[in-house]
């Protein structure tokens, strides 16, 4: 069976843009591909945004999740906007240039406001990536939550750990970075279903 393009998109129900299930994919080589033509550059865009900010400003942004135009980022677009700005406030007094790496960001993002009702691990982990795209902090592990458990459970990883190393994950994964197999684990997790075992 070979992979068929449509273009076509719906809303996972994690927040991800997802293909649409009247496309099918042949092996997790073919999902790679869809990945880097049709998501990666704007996963990029959403990152590359925080760069040119201050630090103030890129903290307040992530904290509200905004994106440049101040409309929400799809992730986080059910969290009610009080919730946010208490997280924003609290970001913003946390010293979080301080940390040394991305796991020290997430892990000081997660004292910070893990604690505010609304807020939870993809939220979390959102923030930690856009706040650590301005301090130029990336993740060197596949950190999972909400729809990337449920795509490594479907593809028999362990999906009960908080992170998984790169050298864990299917080979046909390592030559992404680790937010964006973390990426594909969330878009595609609908899709892992139908692929044949051995192409796992």
């Amino acid at each position: 069976m070979s992979s068929r393009t449509t273009g076509r998109t719906r809303r996972h129900r994690a927040g991800c843009e997802t293909p649409s299930l009247d496309e099918r994919y042949s092996s997790l080589d073919s999902i790679v591909r869809a990945y880097r033509a049709r998501f990666r550059k704007r996963s990029q865009e959403e990152l590359d945004s925080f760069t040119s900010q201050s630090i103030a400003d890129a903290v307040r942004r992530a904290g509200l999740a905004e994106r440049l135009d101040g409309k929400r980022y799809n992730h986080q677009r059910r969290i009610p906007r009080e919730v946010l700005q208490l997280a924003a406030r609290r970001l913003g007094r946390a010293n979080l240039n301080r940390a040394r790496d991305f796991d020290e960001l997430h892990e000081r993002v997660r004292e910070t406001i893990s604690s505010i009702p609304g807020i939870g691990c993809l939220t979390i982990y959102d923030t930690a990536l856009r706040i650590g795209a301005k301090l130029s902090l990336a993740p060197k592990r596949v950190y999972l939550h909400t729809g990337t458990r449920a795509g490594a459970r479907k593809l028999g990883l362990n999906w009960r750990a908080d992170s998984l190393a790169v050298s864990s994950v299917p080979r046909a994964f390592r030559e992404l970075e680790p937010r964006e197999i973390e990426d594909v684990l969330c878009i595609f997790e609908d899709h892992f279903t139908r692929l044949r075992k051995s192409a796992v």
